[in-house]
């Protein structure tokens, strides 16, 4: 059973999200989002969503919309190359937010449930290099 978001879920999450990111499809940025969340009934309305979201089993269309921005590479001579261009994809914000959640949701589950293998390191919170230096040595002198 998947309990419904919290309060403290949903600022957690955006606190940690990089004000300077450049806006996402829907002109929105982290910088508008933080602010929205000093209102109270906003932070209940978004909760709300993400939990409806879930419910229903539903991820709406305009989460899924994308856009690519293609901007050229500094200090070219001349820009007739694919490889001089740097595309960007934006998401829509509410749905990069809800996604956030979701996987936070979802790694602490598995780790709390110990459905990850002791040794992945890779993309999991609170494992750093050093985990990874540790996990070797004491792998090569076991051997």
């Amino acid at each position: 059973m998947w309990a419904p978001f919290s309060r403290e879920e949903l600022i957690n999450t955006i606190e940690k999200c990089n004000n300077s990111l450049v806006p996402s499809s829907d002109k929105l940025s982290w910088s508008h989002i933080k602010r929205i969340i000093k209102n109270n009934e906003y932070i209940t309305k978004l909760i709300d969503i993400a939990n409806a979201c879930i419910d229903l089993g539903h991820w709406p269309s305009h989460f899924k919309m994308s856009m690519t921005v293609i901007i050229p590479k500094p200090n070219k001579a001349l820009y007739n190359f694919p490889k001089f261009f740097c595309p960007i994809i934006l998401l829509n914000i509410m749905g990069k937010l809800f996604e956030k959640m979701i996987g936070e949701r979802l790694q602490f589950l598995t780790i709390s449930n110990n459905f990850i293998y002791l040794y992945q390191l890779g993309s999991l919170k609170y494992r750093s290099t050093m985990d990874a230096n540790i996990a070797l040595i004491h792998f090569i002198r076991s051997e």
